[in-house]
């Protein structure tokens, strides 16, 4: 016994100095302190982004709250009209002289910017794609403002991965941490940001990532809280399930859920489709998007900006089933000219506004079908908006837990899963994937096809080619072999590799196909393929 007693300290040191070997050489410390520091920044940048939207918004309706419609309905008809085309003019001039990309950022950059390393988002444009969605917001435009909040959270947090230059593990990691403080400042919903960052941004669950991701989240939550109070974005009453023979009802608004989000993002990207094959100036763009949203709103004011105020009156019951008919199809088409349009703006929040319409008018119907046994039109406003939101944004965990925060609803757990997991069901079924991967897959970039797909996608040539000796510039030694550029695929590499039967190919100058500037070795393409295949893992299931 005294002997097993004297070996102890020296086994537990072998037990745990690899441990804490790997944690200091995976600059751990450093991810951590960066994660508060990110949370924090990324809090203090969404407040101002939300006061600022306000101020626009004060200019034109004399009201910074979020009871936009009600404000509306006391101005001049021309007023409400003028403000989306006036706000149209601004947006204009901002996609035409500051935005590089000719357009606002939003969820699936940073998707994609996780896909491929975690560091290419710049932060002076993500800051002038903010700039242009505070004046789309204020002005008017009917889409919602955490689109653009994450963009802005992961621009910064990228900003710190450069400043510190991390690897690219790490540079994920800080990239979700931004995007989860981001959620958590906005939605006052830290539990929400943690799990949307792994669900949608990184695509996976890991031990590693999850304490930087927490710190982060719960750093930029404290900020908001301080700073706008700790109450939910609905102050709505507590609503409890009638009867559980009720649950039939609300799979079938499941199903119902799933049409309305399959319609809105058919809307979406047929307007979008519509708009990218009219031949007219980027500037008049959102001025003609403008016009349209401005003649909706003279009649529908709910449609204006974000919308929580016609969405926190649905869940209050203050809402008649016809108008809420009404706006289901008003902000449909609102959001879609919206976003077609090139204004700033995402689509979480109209999202929950057609689930609040949609759960709404469902509960109407129920109770006027059986009296006796449905529960409050708010209750199924509540599970309208978790049905709608999770299928348009591919987020089923993340979204539950969203509107859990954002109502307190925590009641309602089992029939918001049920109805969750139906409707998002049924729109895999037809749309095949969310909001966020078609417009990634617009850009050739097919993510939900596997981490092997987009890796042969957007790995290229250069990454693995063997440059040239200094005696061998010339392309002699390849005269009858076809070329490869630096810019081709892993993808279109691999395939010209095995359809001729080469072993290795030659590389040429992009500009200058006589220029011989490297080979590309069938050996070195799949080791470097199989080494990217190996890192994706061990960061899925260790990161």
């Amino acid at each position: 016994m005294p002997e097993i007693l004297n070996r102890l300290p020296s086994i537990i040191v072998r037990w745990v100095e690899p441990n804490l070997r790997q944690y200091w050489a995976t600059r751990q410390p450093l991810l951590w302190v960066l994660a508060l520091v990110i949370g924090l920044t990324v809090s203090v940048a969404i407040i101002i982004f939300r006061e600022m939207i306000g101020y626009v918004q004060l200019i034109w309706l004399g009201d910074r709250s979020e009871n936009v419609a009600s404000a509306a309905r006391l101005l001049p008809w021309y007023v409400v009209f003028l403000a989306p085309v006036v706000g149209g003019v601004v947006v204009g001039w901002c996609l035409t002289y500051l935005l590089p990309m000719r357009r606002t950022g939003g969820v699936a950059d940073v998707i994609e910017a996780r896909a491929l390393g975690g560091r290419h988002i710049e932060l002076k444009p993500a800051l002038y794609s903010a700039l242009t969605t505070i004046i789309s917001l204020g002005s008017g435009a009917s889409a919602g403002r955490e689109g653009p909040v994450v963009h802005l959270g992961a621009a910064i947090s990228t900003s710190f991965s450069r400043l510190f230059r991390l690897p690219d593990l790490s540079g994920r990691t800080l990239l979700a941490c931004g995007v989860a403080s981001a959620v958590s400042a906005s939605f006052n919903a830290p539990i929400a940001g943690v799990l949307f960052a792994h669900e949608v941004i990184l695509g996976h669950y890991g031990m590693r990532a999850f304490v930087p991701i927490v710190i982060s989240s719960v750093g930029g939550t404290l900020i908001s809280r301080i700073w706008f109070g700790d109450i939910a974005a609905f102050d709505i009453p507590e609503y409890q399930i009638t009867s559980f023979w009720e649950f039939p009802a609300f799979a079938l608004l499941g199903v119902v859920c799933a049409l309305v989000s399959i319609l809105f993002q058919f809307a979406v990207i047929s307007t979008d489709y519509v708009a990218r094959n009219i031949t007219i100036p980027l500037f008049a763009r959102p001025i003609i998007g403008g016009v349209a949203i401005g003649a909706i709103a003279v009649v529908f004011p709910e449609v204006l900006g974000v919308g929580y105020e016609a969405t926190d009156m649905a869940l209050k019951n203050q809402l008649g089933i016809g108008l809420m008919f009404a706006l289901i199809i008003a902000k449909t088409a609102a959001t879609a000219i919206t976003l077609a349009s090139r204004f700033g703006g995402g689509i979480f929040s109209p999202a929950l506004y057609l689930g609040a319409m949609t759960g709404g008018t469902f509960g109407l119907i129920a109770a006027l079908a059986v009296p006796d046994m449905a529960s409050s039109q708010g209750l199924y406003a509540i599970l309208g908006m978790g049905a709608v939101a999770a299928a348009v944004l591919g987020a089923p965990i993340s979204t539950t837990v969203i509107v859990f925060e954002l109502t307190g609803g925590y009641a309602l757990t089992i029939a918001l899963l049920l109805t969750v997991s139906i409707s998002n069901g049924i729109n895999y079924a037809i749309h095949g994937h969310s909001i966020f991967q078609w417009q990634l897959e617009m850009r050739g970039l097919f993510i939900q096809d596997g981490p092997h797909r987009y890796m042969m996608r957007t790995k290229r040539v250069r990454d693995f080619m063997e440059p040239l000796g200094e005696d061998d510039d010339d392309l002699e030694a390849a005269e009858d072999l076809p070329r490869l550029r630096p810019t081709d695929t892993l993808e279109a590499a691999l395939r010209m590799f095995d359809t001729g039967s080469h072993s290795s190919l030659p590389v040429v100058d992009e500009h200058d196909e006589t220029k011989l500037v490297a080979w590309a070795h069938q050996v070195h393409a799949l080791r470097y393929f199989n080494s990217a295949l190996i890192e994706a893992a061990e960061e899925e299931h260790q990161h």
